[in-house]
């Protein structure tokens, strides 16, 4: 018996804003425990504040994404990345000229029951 899994095909999350969401690991694959994800959030994109009871990990593969976290903001860009632990309080944007290409993971998986957004 095989002790690996590849994906190749991931899920990809309908969305209305544009943005691309492709789940290689998480609840679409039966792995309640952690999320991985590919994204590209396309230029002036944002969505809601919202509180997370998950901590999730973000590596910024190209452009630049905004985090504003308990209300300050910070700006990363290709090669960095960062922890926001669960509970606090963030709001995800794009406000620049071109596309960011990152990779979301998510401790417990992510799902629309734990994120909490706002309306």
């Amino acid at each position: 018996m095989k002790k690996y899994k590849i994906q190749a095909s991931p899920f990809v999350v309908p969305t209305t804003d544009g943005k691309l969401i492709e789940e290689h690991w998480g609840n679409s694959t039966g792995n309640q425990n952690i999320s991985i994800a590919h994204m590209v959030a396309p230029p002036n994109w944002s969505e809601p504040h919202q509180t997370p009871e998950f901590d999730e990990f973000t590596l910024i593969i190209s452009g630049k994404k905004q985090f504003e976290i308990d209300g300050e903001i910070i700006n990363l860009e290709k090669g960095q990345s960062i922890l926001i632990e669960k509970g606090a309080r963030v709001r995800y944007s794009n406000p620049f000229s071109e596309a960011c290409e990152y990779v979301a993971i998510c401790l417990p998986a992510f799902s629309m029951d734990l994120v909490n957004r706002e309306e």
